[in-house]
């Protein structure tokens, strides 16, 4: 079963450019109608996939010279599946990865504050939600450089719901750590927004605001010849395929696909001229999710 999650780890990459090379004979919503069925099938096979395969190697004996402590990083986990994700932890890791691509094609990089319940933790998939907030960070990063607004912060606010029942809120024994119902995380930006011709389209799979000459260059397995998708193109998030969909016009879509899964979603407020608010609400797996 590894084989096969591992050979069928460049199927939505293999779409893409194949959908990208068949623009100009199938409509704009039809490849949308088939991608957003087609993809949320595969999300839910691989999770099932992956989670077997890791609950199966969690169970041989750990004779392998782990050590104590990592044994203990690792007890909050069942299979892919971590019970005390902690939500701010995942966005340091995406902003220190986004900004140092953004520092490499720009030479700068905006600050980031995460305010709000940075200690809230819920149960989710790690990788899940790395591949949402990368590439709702890779849009905002790119945005606020672009518009010249380098210098004014990306606000990221986690507010957890408000009423979470008192019994879910208490540890079970000394290490078990609480856990919440869900999230949701606003990303801010002073980017300028999203221009309003630009705006309904934002959910199109292959809808992009690269140039086609750099898409099709990434369509052709090469990385265009503008150094922005380069840049973009080492990104590389949940499942590895980050890196071949940078440019392509598939980062919302295929976040808002991960993100409602469980029930959750991405809902994007734009000020033309000012800039944007992006809402990713998660909810926690379980029976308290």
């Amino acid at each position: 079963m590894a084989d096969l999650v591992q050979t069928h780890s460049n199927t939505i990459p293999t779409l893409a450019r194949g959908f990208l090379e068949c623009r100009r004979y199938i409509s704009p919503g039809d490849v949308t109608r088939f991608l957003d069925e087609h993809l949320r099938a595969r999300i839910g096979t691989r999770l099932i996939a992956e989670q077997h395969i890791a609950l199966h190697l969690s169970s041989k004996p750990h004779n392998d010279g782990v050590s104590p402590s990592q044994d203990h990083d690792q007890s909050s986990y069942i299979g892919v599946i971590d019970t005390a994700l902690r939500p701010a932890e995942i966005i340091h890791h995406c902003e220190a990865f986004v900004g140092e691509i953004c520092e490499l094609k720009y030479g700068v990089r905006p600050t980031l504050v995460i305010n709000g319940q940075s200690d809230a933790r819920m149960t989710h998939v790690p990788t899940h939600l790395e591949y949402i907030i990368t590439e709702l960070l890779k849009n905002a990063f790119r945005a606020t450089v672009e518009s010249g607004k380098e210098r004014e912060p990306i606000e990221v606010t986690i507010a957890a719901p408000p009423d979470i029942p008192e019994a879910a809120s208490v540890a079970t024994d000394s290490t078990s750590l609480p856990s919440i119902p869900g999230v949701t995380i606003r990303i801010r930006d002073r980017g300028g927004g999203i221009a309003p011709d630009v705006l309904p389209n934002i959910w199109a799979y292959s809808f992009t605001t690269f140039a086609d000459a750099d898409v099709m260059g990434i369509g052709n397995n090469g990385g265009g010849s503008n150094g922005n998708v380069d840049a973009l193109n080492t990104i590389s998030g949940a499942g590895g395929n980050s890196s071949s969909l940078a440019g392509l016009g598939y980062g919302l879509p295929l976040g808002r696909a991960y993100a409602e899964h469980f029930g959750g979603g991405v809902q994007v407020q734009s000020l033309w001229g000012w800039g944007t608010d992006v809402y990713l609400k998660l909810k926690g797996l379980g029976k308290s999710g």
